[in-house]
């Protein structure tokens, strides 16, 4: 098998492993209503209407946000490499009684949708599990219709490689050379996972990558994408103990987001 192929045989199986092992990311949202899916999938009120529009929610498996759109009344295909993950999409969309179509494959193939077929692509953050951001962009492209929106959300490339654990009693400690594409087992070999129950679970880390602000920006640009607001999301609390996760979410930006327009006629013109 190639090293593509080798990778993507590794990262399913760690996804299989960690949605196993009830992490975060793979607990279907069972509480919402209209108004929660709305401020859950757009906080900061850019998303258009949604009712009877074609959403693909990309690597998004997880019963979370294709649970959401599905409220919202789009008609929603979740595509995911972990079946597992799947299934919780399939048991969110029992849970509220609404149709939500679930596709199991890689993020940089979408060759089984056809040109123009989604109207949104609601992309949340996965697309740090592929080395280069540039195939799934032009995934996104080739799939989306002209005018359509991406949101895509990802690690910020900035923070990725500080450790929370790296607290020295007046900040967390910026030790790291700043490469696009750094794959960063190395640097977090496992990840510590605790289910609903509290229980720890320790799993080795998924192949995991820097993808820098200009590397984003630049592969946006370069297949038609207007970038029409970002957003930075800081949460956690200031107040909890230096050195851990929630601390360091406050002191940071952890994850950055991008809504763009798919706008060809705009920075592709034909010749």
């Amino acid at each position: 098998m190639s090293d593509v192929g080798d990778s993507i045989r590794y990262n399913k199986e760690r996804w299989e492993e960690l949605a196993r092992a009830n992490v975060a990311y793979s607990r279907p949202f069972l509480d919402l209503d209209v108004s929660s899916a709305r401020r859950l999938l757009d906080p900061d009120g850019i998303m258009d209407e949604v009712e009877g529009k074609r959403v693909l929610c990309l690597a998004s498996g997880g019963g979370q946000q294709s649970a959401a759109f599905a409220l919202l009344g789009a008609e929603v295909t979740v595509f995911d490499i972990s079946e597992t993950q799947l299934e919780r999409d399939r048991i969110a969309a029992a849970h509220y009684g609404v149709p939500i179509r679930a596709e199991q494959g890689d993020m940089r193939d979408l060759s089984r949708f056809e040109p123009a077929s989604f109207d949104l692509v609601y992309h949340a953050y996965s697309i740090n599990f592929v080395p280069d951001v540039r195939p799934v962009h032009r995934e996104v492209a080739r799939v989306l219709q002209a005018g359509g929106m991406y949101r895509m959300e990802w690690f910020n490339p900035f923070m990725q490689t500080v450790d929370e654990t790296s607290w020295n009693g007046e900040g967390y400690l910026l030790k790291h050379a700043y490469v696009n594409g750094r794959q960063l087992t190395e640097l977090f070999p496992h990840w510590d996972v605790a289910d609903e129950q509290g229980v720890n679970q320790r799993i080795a880390s998924p192949h995991e990558y820097v993808h820098a602000l200009s590397a984003v920006v630049n592969s946006l640009a370069g297949c038609g994408f207007v970038i029409i607001h970002a957003r930075e999301d800081v949460g956690g609390d200031e107040a909890a103990e230096p050195g851990s996760w929630t601390h360091f979410m406050r002191v940071t930006a952890p994850y950055l987001a991008f809504w763009t327009k798919y706008r060809p006629d705009v920075l592709m013109p034909q010749a």
